[in-house]
């Protein structure tokens, strides 16, 4: 939970706990919800110094019992301290002043009820945030690990048909296949790329696969300098194109061309790979595979805000990923 958040909250709490007693207090409505107040927010210093501090714990003290206790402590030593602060010069102390003493007994009272079951609550869903963001790191970690055999396979039975048909060229594809993998297999274990990394695997795959079928498979890109620093999942462009040459240009006897288009659109980003091949007709099978995988994977960075909209054209079909700026 960020700093503001806490703030909020416990400033919140601290509203309602001046409206519950305002009833019976008797100095008037604005001094009752400065105290209050002042009581969430040494609550929020006591929570969040002692998430960080000290950095070593003995092994039988755990940190969220320290932050617990420290807020349940610091309620009553607050209060005493407004108190003896708000007396004036010559009066006498508050314990000897009946109004004052029970509003010190009232406010002492419900602080310590309901300060350090507050802090119980935001450690609770302070953990499970933690679990589901590690849950999510490790799906997503899964899927980047199911997407190398994919991209490997494939490109080595591309290899595998150059050689079986004698062809001159399996050798200097397989030269740059090497070229193309080296450059590939480390973004995998990344948790993000940039869409400029992306390009310059796309532009390797793209010639490799050129080199396969020289007179089938034309290309063109057009991108927005200021789209290369956004953060992507890696894997997302290639992914797209990949599926665009497989499943679009590869089945079709003629071949055709792959347009890329990355292109800014204030705080969004549209990434668009667009294919003449054979169309949506005759991939509904191969579709389900890269593309599936890529729209979790955008699940998990993005959620919500990330869309994979796959459109047939009248000649091909058309593939993109619409997402939120964020700069490397």
């Amino acid at each position: 939970m960020s700093v503001w958040r806490r703030l909020g909250v416990a400033l919140g709490l601290a509203v309602a706990v001046a409206l519950l007693l305002r009833p019976e207090w008797t100095t008037g409505f604005l001094p009752l919800l400065s105290r209050t107040a002042t009581l969430a927010l040494v609550g929020v210093l006591a929570f969040g110094l002692f998430e960080q501090w000290p950095k070593r714990l003995p092994r039988w003290l755990a940190r969220w019992v320290l932050q617990v206790v420290a807020v349940g402590v610091a309620m009553p030593l607050t209060m005493l301290a407004v108190y003896l602060l708000a007396t004036k010069a010559g009066a006498p102390p508050f314990w000897k002043d009946e109004d004052r003493m029970n509003g010190f007994m009232m406010l002492t009272f419900m602080s310590l009820l309901l300060a350090p079951w507050t802090a119980l609550a935001a450690l609770v869903r302070q953990k499970e945030a933690l679990a589901r963001e590690h849950a999510l790191a490790a799906r997503l970690h899964l899927l980047q690990a199911q997407v190398a055999p994919h991209f490997l396979f494939n490109t080595l039975a591309n290899i595998q048909e150059l050689v079986d048909a004698g062809s001159p060229r399996a050798s200097s594809v397989l030269r740059s296949l090497i070229a193309y993998l080296r450059a590939a297999v480390p973004q995998l274990h990344e948790p993000a790329s940039t869409l400029g990394r992306e390009l310059q695997l796309v532009e390797a795959y793209l010639e490799l696969m050129h080199m396969r079928m020289p007179d089938r498979l034309q290309f063109h890109l057009n991108v927005d300098k200021s789209a290369r620093e956004v953060r992507c999942p890696p894997m997302t462009l290639l992914t797209l194109v990949e599926n665009a040459v497989r499943h679009g240009i590869d089945p079709s006897e003629e071949g055709g061309s792959i347009d890329i288009v990355v292109e800014r659109r204030g705080d969004r980003c549209v990434i668009r790979v667009s294919d003449t091949g054979v169309g949506l007709r005759n991939t509904e099978q191969g579709l389900g595979t890269g593309l599936s995988a890529l729209r979790e994977r955008l699940q998990l960075a993005f959620g919500g805000a990330a869309q994979l909209r796959v459109t047939a054209l009248e000649r091909g079909v058309c593939a993109e990923v619409d997402i939120p700026c964020r700069p490397h």
